[in-house]
């Protein structure tokens, strides 16, 4: 019978020769190449308005956490332990990756208490609302 694992994806380059120096560091501390969640941050109505890619997570699956100045959003993917079926056929190759991501924002100037969050389509939207300017209230010194 002939394998089905897939060809590596590569380009015709020219040669590297740490090619495979690169190859047994990632294998060895099993990185993987897969970026953090990417995200767009826009201004709109006195709102900063987060968007962050979510693909193929469940709502459960994703914490926001706020710390101080500090705002975490972690979204986690867990492997399904029961990788055999009844008849004794199992992968023969898994490319989808299980793990952790997590991405952290200065959330300085923001109103903490009135972020809102929603999840539709593997997209997450965070409304953050900016804080009011503190102005300094008018006051007269008296001379001593």
């Amino acid at each position: 019978m002939f394998e089905l694992t897939p060809f590596g994806y590569r380009r015709v380059s020219a040669y590297n020769p740490f090619r495979e120096l690169e190859e047994m560091s990632r294998n060895f501390w099993n990185d993987s190449d897969l970026p953090a969640f990417r995200t767009d941050i826009k201004k709109q109505d006195g709102n900063y308005v987060l968007e962050a890619e979510l693909p193929g997570f469940k709502k459960e699956d994703i914490s926001i956490d706020i710390d101080k100045d500090c705002l975490t959003i972690s979204a986690e993917r867990k492997s399904e332990e029961n990788e055999e079926s009844k008849d004794g056929n199992g992968f023969i190759r898994r490319e989808r990756y299980y793990g952790s991501y997590s991405r952290s924002f200065n959330v300085k100037g923001i109103d903490t208490d009135a972020i809102s969050a929603s999840y539709n389509d593997g997209v997450l939207t965070l409304t953050m609302p900016e804080k009011a300017p503190e102005v300094p209230a008018a006051r007269r010194l008296e001379i001593q």
